[in-house]
């Protein structure tokens, strides 16, 4: 009785591990590639292991979002928007959480593509 637990608990842990396997592949980014996109419209594909510590500012409708990229990450330094949920966001670390700031239709994200 006692291997039988043994067995059922080890199949239990070994199932476990591969679904948090399988979900770490599936939100791990495949690539430092990054989109970031405005309104439907690839504005810019970077690189981050290549890219330097820079600063891009978007605009849409009059509204401005900072962008920084330092030490190979980006985040949202700055929104004129009036929420500032993108700035709370903090880095962009996994595929499957974008940084978004819906108020100026602004998104970045990981991406396979290749970096023009």
């Amino acid at each position: 009785m006692k291997k039988h637990k043994i067995l059922i608990i080890s199949c239990i842990l070994i199932f476990i591990l591969g679904i948090a396997g399988s979900i770490f592949m599936i939100l791990k980014p495949h690539g430092q590639n990054v989109e970031i996109i405005q309104d439907g419209k690839i504005l810019y594909t970077i690189n981050l292991d290549n890219s330097g510590d820079r600063t891009i500012i978007t605009e849409y409708q009059g509204n401005k979002n900072v962008i920084r990229i330092e030490n190979h990450k980006i985040y949202m330094k700055e929104a004129e928007c009036s929420d500032h949920t993108c700035i709370k966001m903090g880095v962009l670390e996994t595929g499957a959480s974008p940084i978004v700031c819906l108020p100026n239709k602004l998104m970045i994200q990981f991406t396979d593509a290749e970096v023009k």
